[in-house]
């Protein structure tokens, strides 16, 4: 079956980014000129997804308009001859297929991606999370899904990251397969250095099969009270394997202030429209 149904949890509070995130979503930061969020949108519908599902909560209003038919801009732009602006505003509203589900309670990963049991039903399906922008000539989740459909089974992205910073994520222990990918035999949530079985890290893109829902039905909180998706695919590992895949591309943790701007000057320098001015005026501005 191919995976057509994406989740994307993102009813977090981003107390990181306060004040910015006082009153506006976290994923509805600007990334130069898109909002977070939008990227990683475009990375799903790249990978062929048609359905998406956002977990949201409270204050999450913005991410909803972003997404919807916005009727008195259109008319403004028609009416001022901007098609190019139009055609990029309609293309939003009609670029995937978006549904919405409320997570009451900030009771962790695992239980958001359990709020959307009854959107996905019996079907394998992703997870992507927000504030990982991954910059890739292939897509990282359609990596993950070449993986997914050779061997059926669940995938989890893998990072290599320096040791000392391991605690900051899930970590897996892996026996290697082939190239970039990787059979996971055991994981740990934010270990300390000395206790991290490797230096793999998982980051913010899944593909689970529906048989994680039972397990994250019956889960108790783990780690900060929270009930863990990694803690549910360590025992949806019992029964089936569990994927790994290293995924080719430049990843930003924009959960975090620096991680957000390097991921800024990254991808602006990209940018034909103004990537030799800027690059130009960063030179000057550090001396070289």
């Amino acid at each position: 079956m191919q995976v057509k149904k994406a989740v994307f949890p993102v009813a977090g509070l981003g107390t990181r980014f306060l004040p910015a995130t006082k009153a506006s979503p976290k994923e509805m930061l600007a990334l130069i000129d898109k909002p977070l969020v939008q990227y990683v949108v475009e990375e799903a519908v790249a990978s062929g997804i048609e359905q998406i599902l956002f977990v949201t909560g409270r204050g999450k209003r913005a991410l909803e308009d972003h997404f919807d038919i916005a009727f008195e801009l259109e008319a403004l732009l028609f009416d001022k001859g901007k098609e190019a602006e139009l055609s990029q505003v309609r293309e939003i509203a009609e670029m995937v297929d978006i549904f919405y589900v409320r997570q009451k309670q900030a009771l962790g990963l695992g239980h958001a991606i359990l709020c959307a049991k009854d959107f996905v039903g019996n079907e394998p399906f992703a997870v992507l999370l927000g504030d990982d922008i991954i910059d890739s000539d292939k897509p990282c989740l359609s990596q993950l899904l070449e993986v997914y459909n050779k061997y059926r089974g669940s995938v989890l992205a893998l990072e290599q990251v320096p040791l000392q910073n391991i605690s900051s994520y899930g970590c897996v222990k892996a026996n290697h397969i082939s190239d970039r990918v990787f059979e996971v035999t055991d994981m740990v949530e934010k270990p300390k250095p000395g206790d991290a079985p490797s230096d793999l890290a998982i980051i913010g893109r899944y593909v689970l099969t529906p048989e994680i829902f039972p397990i994250l039905a019956r889960q108790e909180p783990g780690k900060g009270g929270e009930i863990q998706l990694t803690d549910a695919i360590l025992k949806l590992s019992k029964s089936q394997a569990i994927y790994g895949c290293r995924f080719e591309g430049v990843r930003h943790d924009c959960g975090d202030k620096l991680g957000f701007l390097k991921a800024t000057v990254d991808l602006a320098l990209k940018r034909e429209e103004f990537n030799g001015e800027f690059e130009k005026y960063l030179r000057e501005r550090l001396g070289c």
